[in-house]
């Protein structure tokens, strides 16, 4: 009894504790806060005199909230998607999912990215144009020139910082982009990781691409083991931890907003997707790239996606003619295109499943859904043939089409790391001519973008046509949540909002266009719009190493974008006085967005040394790794590159020792240093095209051993060939003749580990690639460059 009325006195008085705190809450729709300022101001303490905590009035509990009502925000972005490929917008892809969001919803033909992954994605999630935010290229081809160091700006804070600060959970999936290099490590700083830039979780990998098969995921700033499982794809796993996570966010926290962004790396390369989505798509191509563009046209034409008067802009010249290909080559190019598609569509419908969630939580009314497809144009990256395995790209290696067709049954499939041909991409931008990295072409930056949120937007089905640019989705969710983009951050002060919101095109279609002026810029390719009108410059296509001419001698053109949607007729001859005024906009517009001075190098930009930028390394000539580390790229493990180097390891071997000493890269190219069934051995694994090893005779017994690889590089230059030594305790025990090596990188997601060949292996380890010994250290020293 007595127990019994205790309990009741202590759930009284908590009872009584609770009312009074909720009485003190904070409003969460309160106008007292100054959300301008962040982080917002806590209450100053207050300071009590009476003794008992019984007969004091409990203070009141600071709870940021967002403004009432506030919706819940979701950003798809996909990736490499031009504006002729789905079927909303009048392309040849089934994405039945973007359908019903269209549908219930509105949809934008003149919306426009960057040309380019990452200085598309820092614009989306800033508000603020790729150069301002120092992306003015991948980060992988940073420099140190303002506009393009690649590192955010202290003057720019993401909104999903904003969000967080203002009461939003806040979470990413999938694709990043936006980390430095040089900062991907345990070393960091991690300030611009994913969880230090706004987002309390994220699941996905950090770099441009990732092999769908064997993906380096990070789950905040750890990595996760690679997946095992046979039938393992990113894009499904990535769609299951969204689920998850939104899930539990609701069934935690249903009153608290969430901010999604959920960007796969589909249909970024390589173009990796089950079979059987690809067969889905079995002869859908056969008519080739120059059909299905005009095809294309009609129905965006038929849909309202253009207007009527729209023509094909001129296809390039340097893409054939589909009917003057081989039959090889048709057989080829159209197995790549059908694997894309395929893609593409398991895409539409991972998203479905996310979106699907959303509704059965309930919450599907109150959340505004803006779906971009596509973070820049198809790309042509693949060059004329396309690509099985893309590394060769980013070594200058051209692959053949009788190679290629080797591949042919398992294109799209774990073997292979594949790229489709430079006119696909050309036909998925239709009705434009060209593609993702040439920002002054429309094919390169004018995505479709699809809007839902049922409790703000009443029109289903309908088209907005007003200019927008990626830089107005920041802008547009800060006045949709009334939330503020902030004047000050940590007491830093913010630079202005660059980006015009887009609310005030949801319920009007008629609305007077407010985002007038608007430059692009990417490798020299550059053009700026004003009222309408667009002036540019084809300075170098994404399939030529080279510009056209010097950034002195491009030739501008200019066009009537309101009268001519695809940019097919120039009226510079006609307009000279507006080319020139159009010109002079451009200066003015890139001098003050830090786009000056141009820099239209492309490979040579990977060239940390050449470049300036840092690396951890740095001029470094030896480093020591322990067991363990994993996951260093590029930038951050020391470069191999066309150079001699020893690699020195001390082992405890175990009898019949394998597994992995150190490796870097992959099956699509990287090499290793590690032990088989007890022999030391090293494989050189070129491009996924040609293997090259040196192994010991005899295994060794059990023991501790100091083993050492020495690699003597042939001459002066790039790829060259050398000759490759392995030591036992000082004793050669194995050598061999290389022919050649890479000269540039080995993989975007496959990098340097200790112990272990995380991703796809560089060479067959047997049972596992985890070294069943003991690392001790491992020592490399490479010649001084």
């Amino acid at each position: 009894m007595k127990k019994t009325f205790l309990l009741g006195a202590f759930m009284a008085t908590a009872l009584s504790v609770l009312q009074v705190c909720q009485s003190n809450a904070q409003d969460p729709s309160s106008k007292s806060l100054d959300r301008t300022v962040l982080p917002i101001k806590e209450p100053t303490r207050k300071t009590y005199k009476e003794l008992d905590v019984r007969y004091a009035t409990p203070p009141t509990h600071f709870d940021i909230k967002p403004p009432r009502g506030a919706p819940n925000v979701v950003i798809v972005l996909i990736d490499d998607m031009g504006f002729g490929v789905s079927e909303v917008f009048g392309g040849p892809v089934s994405t039945p999912n973007m359908d019903k969001l269209a549908d219930n919803g509105i949809k934008y033909n003149r919306f426009h990215t960057s040309a380019l992954c990452s200085p598309t994605r820092v614009a989306l999630l800033t508000g603020y144009n790729h150069h301002s935010n120092n992306m003015g290229c991948i980060t992988e081809a940073a420099t140190t020139f303002p506009g393009n160091t690649g590192v955010r700006p202290q003057t720019i804070t993401p909104m999903a910082e904003v969000l967080r600060q203002n009461g939003y959970n806040t979470a990413a999936f999938g694709k990043y982009h936006e980390t430095p290099t040089w900062e991907i490590s345990n070393s960091g700083p991690q300030d611009r990781w994913p969880t230090r830039s706004g987002f309390e979780k994220f699941y996905g990998f950090i770099g441009g691409e990732t092999n769908e098969w064997a993906p380096l995921i990070y789950d905040g700033v750890t990595i996760v083991e690679t997946p095992t499982d046979p039938n393992y794809h990113f894009t499904t796993d990535m769609t299951n931890q969204t689920i998850s996570w939104v899930r539990y966010q609701q069934a935690l926290s249903p009153d608290k907003p969430f901010f999604i962004y959920f960007a796969p790396g589909a249909t970024h390369a390589p173009h990796h997707v089950p079979k059987e989505w690809a067969d889905k798509y079995k002869g859908k191509f056969d008519q080739g790239w120059d059909k299905i563009r005009e095809q294309t046209l009609e129905r965006q034409k038929k849909l309202g996606i253009v207007p009527s008067n729209t023509k094909l802009a001129p296809k390039p010249a340097d893409i054939k003619d589909w009917d003057k290909l081989s039959t090889d080559e048709k057989k080829l190019f159209t197995r790549q295109m059908e694997v894309y598609a395929g893609f593409a569509e398991q895409t539409d419908y991972e998203v479905g499943r996310f979106i699907s969630t959303i509704k059965e939580l309930g919450v599907m009314d109150n959340t505004l859904i803006i779906f971009i497809a596509g973070d820049n144009g198809a790309s042509a990256e693949g060059q004329m043939n396309g690509m099985y395995s893309e590394m060769t790209y980013f070594n200058g290696v051209v692959e053949t089409v009788p190679d290629m067709l080797k591949h042919y049954d398992e294109w799209g499939g774990p073997s292979t790391y594949p790229h489709f041909a430079a006119g696909w991409a050309v036909a998925m931008d239709a009705p434009f001519s060209y593609t993702k990295q040439v920002a002054s072409d429309f094919g390169g930056t004018r995505n479709g973008m699809i809007i839902q949120w049922p409790a703000g937007i009443k029109a289903k089905g309908e088209m907005r046509s007003q200019f927008g640019h990626v830089i107005d989705i920041a802008p547009t969710i800060y006045e949709v949540t009334k939330i503020p983009a902030p004047t000050m951050v940590n007491g830093i002060k913010q630079d202005p909002i660059e980006g015009t919101s887009l609310a005030y095109t949801f319920n009007n279609a008629g609305a007077a266009e407010q985002h007038r002026v608007q430059y692009f810029e990417m490798f020299g390719n550059r053009g700026v719009y004003q009222d309408g009108w667009f002036a540019r410059t084809i300075h170098r296509p994404a399939w030529r190493q080279k510009p056209l001419n010097t950034l002195q001698e491009d030739k501008w053109e200019l066009y009537n974008t309101i009268e001519d949607f695809s940019l097919s007729d120039d009226l510079a001859a006609k307009n000279p006085d507006k080319l020139k005024s159009m010109e002079a906009l451009f200066m003015k517009e890139a001098e003050k967005y830090h786009v000056l001075p141009l820099d239209d190098r492309l490979l040579e930009r990977t060239n940390a040394a050449v470049m300036g930028r840092p690396t951890v390394m740095g001029d470094r000539t030896s480093v020591t790794y322990g067991e363990g580390m994993k996951g260093m790229g590029v930038d951050i493990f020391i470069d191999l590159r066309n150079t001699s180097y020893t690699i020195t390891a001390d082992v405890d071997v175990k009898a019949n020792g394998n597994g992995v000493i150190v490796c870097q890269g992959g099956r699509f190219g990287g090499l290793s240093f590690y032990m088989k069934n007890g022999k030391p051995a090293f494989t050189y694994n070129y491009l996924g095209l040609q293997s090259m090893q040196v192994m010991a005779t005899d295994a060794l017994p059990a023991g501790k051993y100091k083993l050492m690889y020495d690699f003597r590089y042939d001459g002066v230059g790039v790829g060259k060939g050398g000759t490759a030594t392995i030591y036992v305790d000082g004793k050669k025990v194995a050598e061999n003749k290389f022919e050649k090596t890479q000269p540039g990188i080995f993989s975007v997601d496959d990098l340097a580990d200790i112990g272990i060949d995380e991703g796809t292996p560089v060479a067959d380890y047997g049972e596992s690639s985890k070294f069943n010994g003991k690392i001790d250290k491992v020592t490399v020293n490479i010649a001084k460059k």
